[in-house]
C-alpha cells in the first residue's frame, strides 16, 4: 500500500494494489473516487481537495492497522 500527497493540486491517493490496472472509477463524491480493476478489486482511492481532511496536510498522521495477512487453515 501506498499513499501520497501532491499538495499541488491538493489530492491524497492511497494505492492498495501494486501493479499496471485498467480501472473503472466510481465517484462516490466531487471529491472523492475509488478506482476499480478487473473482478471488482479495489486498487485505490482518490481524495480532492484533502488538505480539509487534516491539520497539517504537508504530513498528514496515518495509522495503520492490521496489515498482516491472515492465514486461513487449509
Amino acid at each position: 500500500m501506498r499513499i501520497a500527497y501532491d499538495k499541488e493540486v491538493d489530492a491524497l491517493y492511497i494505492r492498495l494494489l501494486d501493479g499496471e490496472y485498467e480501472c473503472r472509477v466510481v465517484r462516490l463524491t466531487d471529491d472523492i473516487a475509488l478506482d476499480f480493476a478487473a473482478g471488482e478489486k479495489l486498487v485505490g482511492i482518490e481524495v480532492l481537495g484533502a488538505s480539509r481532511l487534516f491539520k497539517e496536510p504537508q504530513s498528514p498522521t496515518v495509522e495503520l492497522q492490521d496489515l498482516l495477512p491472515r492465514v486461513v487453515p487449509a
